[in-house]
């Protein structure tokens, strides 16, 4: 877990959503966001799965987004990866598609899974590199002051 160095600008993030349609990270602007770049391969990331299917579940409300955000797999492949995690596609988990792993290089060490928490102005904040509880203290503290700016 490490902030996001102060003068590093956020990177720009567009990419096609799984059920269809462009993202831009600008879509969830006023919500803390968290970017969870995973793919199905990386035992890490599949362990975390279900811990931010939580965490977007459980704290929607408050104005957090948790985005799954693919690297380089095919789009059957991905739904079948939640098909047998999750038994469907989790609507409260958007998942984007990272095809040719740019986002993940500009925004990642290149090390997955890797998490990027942005605060409601667009600001990147905290990078949490590798497995992590998102259920737990360490991910409440990293969040909640970021629910509590302003919106």
């Amino acid at each position: 877990m490490r902030p996001w160095p102060v003068n590093r600008p956020a990177p720009s993030l567009t990419l096609a959503a799984l059920e269809g349609g462009t993202r831009r990270l600008a879509h969830w602007k006023g919500r803390v966001v968290v970017l969870n770049f995973w793919a199905s391969w990386c035992e890490p990331c599949v362990s975390e799965m279900p811990a931010l299917l939580r965490l977007a579940e459980g704290w929607a409300d408050q104005g957090l987004a948790v985005l799954a955000i693919n690297y380089q797999e095919s789009e059957a492949k991905v739904r079948s990866f939640l098909d047998l995690v999750f038994g469907e596609i989790p609507e409260a988990l958007p998942v984007l598609m990272d095809r040719d792993g740019a986002a993940a290089r500009a925004w990642t060490p290149r090390v997955l899974p890797t998490t990027v928490i942005v605060d409601r102005t667009g600001r990147p904040r905290w990078s949490v590199i590798g497995e992590f509880d998102w259920t737990g203290a360490q991910a409440r503290d990293l969040i909640n002051p970021l629910l509590r700016q302003d919106r």
